[in-house]
């Protein structure tokens, strides 16, 4: 999974805040996140027996950045991700991003 291999980047006490959807609400994560020192901000799955909690003004944040993604992916180029290489993706992506007004 992608969450795992972005937290693998980062060392103990360099982040202080883990963000997520609720499909990345799985215990390793969680545990994971525990171990960088780092607060858990991850909307409980629907099918959870025990709701764990979480933050809801976080939430409305990421939010915010979730609906800017999907606006910027109404650029052909960034949702189909033609690039081969990072850096001209980037480019194509701070492109749109100018577009969307973000």
């Amino acid at each position: 999974m992608q969450a795992d291999a972005l937290m693998a980047g980062f060392k103990r006490g360099e982040v202080g805040i883990v963000i997520a959807d609720a499909a990345y609400d799985a215990e390793r994560i969680r545990k994971r996140a525990r171990s960088l020192r780092a607060k858990c901000c991850i909307k409980p799955n629907p099918t959870r027996t025990r709701k764990r909690r979480h933050g809801k003004e976080r939430c409305k944040k990421r939010n915010v950045v979730e609906r800017a993604i999907g606006q910027m992916k109404q650029f052909r180029r960034v949702a189909t991700r033609y690039e081969k290489k990072a850096e001209n993706y980037l480019g194509f992506a701070w492109l749109a991003a100018a577009f969307v007004n973000l």
